[in-house]
């Protein structure tokens, strides 16, 4: 054996960030309920369509059904009435406009409506996912609708969009979910969701003291979005299970005290008893199993966060019991909040950004199509959609999408050029559609592996429509629109770069300042609990959000990147400050004054939040309340 100081420890350089995306895959189980929807979906409508001799009006129905299968995720199924049918209502309208844009407008006048839809598109994408989701559509659709030469209209063409999506919207209410439990058909996510919740709160409540509370505490945050996000979906069967859906609602409501009391107990940093978070477990293991709670442990009441804890356990304990309970504490946007945030800075960079690609590629592929370079294919419409996909940030850093999409679109055509050789027409294109579709919730973990599967598709449907076979110029416009996503990602925009970024952090400390007032202002120095939750909520989902933009951002090029440093830090101020001010609220409820710790954390917090807010662009409001604390 050597001695130790001869050994010579050979580390492996870290990968650049934007090099680690592109190579990091999603791990988890196979969906397979989202498997058996995607082979129902794509294949069989397709099939249809065949045999009833509308294959056209087929083709479009499986797009619409292989879109709405990327946007197929796991969760409830009002969530995902929600999910899928937003988009879809977006996409019909891109084939409407689209169609009759391109019958009737010449390539100049073409280009320009499609520059004004991805601007359209690009703006409404800042809102949320959905609202992304929708704008991927729009124009995705919109790019089909103008270019693929099919007989029909186009009411006719957004009808069938509609059919598509719609079929799989069935598919996921009519299906069971495996695991749901029995005579519990509807609540497939919802249940699991809330139950998250509480496990969260016991795994916080375990943390305390320990270097994993942060991260805990950000556990948290994500299954309480999550279980929000479950509960606030459309209703289905109202009349069927409105008690049992009043008691889930009353159970994740209870929840939000129990949340509060630990992530106080989680920021004073002392060790808890195991016992503290015994009682969340078997909260937990009620919403999974529907039944009784049973006794629950009380933990030491020997502090605030303690008694407020134990106050908690006691109210949920009485809440499993009940049927009331609609209030979810969550905030709805208005119509002014939702045009604010898409004409906002970081709509306005988004929007720009997306209408240059979509108009320019656009613009190129109607130039190479008159110039006869296509020879008899008319595809010129696959340059447009790829470049949506590759200008969304939803799908990951710039440089990560477009190497995944490169490579995704290689692999996908020379296979499909292998299967194209071998397999029935149409037959065996119709099975490979179906098969696509199964693999579709699958490839998500990996936009190359997305693409191929994608692309295997759409080579398959522009085959089955009586186009020949068409793989070099699938990969050709691909690269073709990689390089030129490439060039307008890093051009300069009007305006400050990273805007949707600063936008994002800007409003999450709006909604820290909402709530630091909130708890400041209460007649007993806590005000109305319910809006304070509400208000915590709030503050945490556009943390989460603003994390989420920062990470993706850190995970560009340098020369990207750059313009969005700094702004991790001031995110952890804003958790420690929100974190800070929950605890606050639990000690006032408790003594009715702020004790001299949480005084002086909340001063301190608000003086480096102002030291940083020229730097990022923060509310002047945030760091107006240093005097007030």
């Amino acid at each position: 054996m050597f001695p130790r100081s001869t050994i010579a420890v050979r580390t492996l350089p870290a990968l650049p960030p934007w090099l680690a995306h592109t190579l990091r895959a999603q791990r988890g189980p196979v969906p397979w309920s989202a498997v058996v929807r995607g082979a129902l979906a794509a294949g069989p409508l397709l099939l249809t369509a065949v045999l009833v001799g509308h294959t056209s009006l087929g083709v479009v129905a499986a797009i619409a059904a292989m879109l709405a299968g990327i946007n197929d995720r796991p969760g409830s199924r009002r969530t995902a009435v929600r999910r899928l049918g937003a988009p879809a209502l977006a996409g019909a309208a891109g084939v409407l406009v689209g169609t009759y844009a391109g019958d009737h407008a010449g390539a100049v006048v073409l280009t320009l409506v499609l520059t004004a839809l991805g601007l359209l598109a690009g703006g409404m994408s800042a809102i949320g996912p959905i609202a992304s989701g929708g704008g991927t559509q729009l124009l995705v659709a919109a790019a089909i609708g103008a270019g693929m030469p099919l007989p029909d209209s186009g009411w006719a063409r957004a009808l069938a969009f509609l059919a598509g999506a719609g079929w799989l919207i069935v598919l996921r209410l009519a299906l069971p979910t495996p695991g749901a439990p029995a005579g519990d058909f509807r609540f497939d996510g919802e249940r699991a969701a809330v139950a998250a919740v509480y496990e969260a709160v016991a795994s916080l409540l375990d943390a305390a003291g320990t270097e994993h509370a942060t991260a805990r505490r950000a556990a948290l945050t994500a299954a309480l979005d999550q279980a929000q996000d479950a509960l606030a979906g459309p209703r289905l069967r109202r009349y069927a299970s409105s008690a049992a859906e009043r008691r889930l609602h009353a159970q994740y409501a209870a929840a939000l005290p129990l949340a509060e009391a630990a992530t106080a107990l989680a920021w004073a940093g002392e060790p808890l008893d195991g016992r503290a978070a015994e009682g969340p477990r078997r909260l937990a293991a009620a919403v999974r199993e529907s039944a009784a709670t049973g006794p629950l442990p009380a933990p030491a009441r020997s502090a605030p966060a303690l008694r407020a804890l134990d106050h908690a356990l006691l109210q949920a304990a009485h809440a499993f019991d009940q049927d009331g309970g609609s209030d979810l504490h969550t905030r709805r946007r208005s119509a002014r909040d939702l045009l604010r945030t898409a004409f906002g800075s970081g709509g306005r960079e988004y929007g720009l950004r997306v209408a240059l690609c979509f108009g320019a590629s656009a613009a190129i592929a109607q130039a190479l199509h008159h110039s006869h370079w296509y020879g008899q294919h008319t595809h010129w419409y696959w340059l447009p959609a790829t470049a949506v996909f590759l200008v969304k940030p939803d799908l990951g850093p710039l440089v990560s999408r477009v190497l995944c999409r490169a490579a995704g679109t290689v692999l996908g055509a020379l296979l499909f050029a292998g299967f194209a050789a071998v397999l029935p027409h149409p037959q065996g294109l119709v099975v490979l559609v179906a098969v696509c579709g199964a693999l579709i919730p699958v490839s998500t973990r990996h936009f190359a592996a997305q693409t191929a599967v994608v692309t295997l598709l759409v080579l398959s449907l522009v085959m089955v429509v009586g186009e020949p076979q068409a793989s070099v110029g699938r990969i050709g416009e691909t690269l073709l629109a990689c390089a030129l996503v490439l060039i307008v990602g890093h051009l300069p925009m009007p305006g400050e770069r990273g805007g949707h970024v600063r936008a994002r952090l800007a409003s999450a400390a709006g909604a820290a300042h909402a709530y630091l007032e909130h708890v400041l202002d209460g007649p007993d120095g806590s005000g109305d609990r319910a809006a304070r939750w509400t208000l915590r909520r709030d503050a945490y989902r556009a943390l989460s959000e603003a994390r989420a933009a920062i990470a993706l951002s850190a995970a560009e090029l340098p020369a990207l990147a750059r313009h969005t440093e700094g702004t991790d830090e001031v995110a952890a101020l804003l958790e420690r400050l929100v974190d800070t001010v929950t605890a606050a609220a639990v000690h006032l409820d408790d003594t009715g004054r702020l004790d001299r710790r949480h005084s002086d954390r909340l001063t301190e917090l608000l003086g480096e939040l102002a030291a940083h807010r020229e730097r990022v662009g923060l509310p002047t409001g945030v760091t107006g309340l240093a005097v007030a604390v």
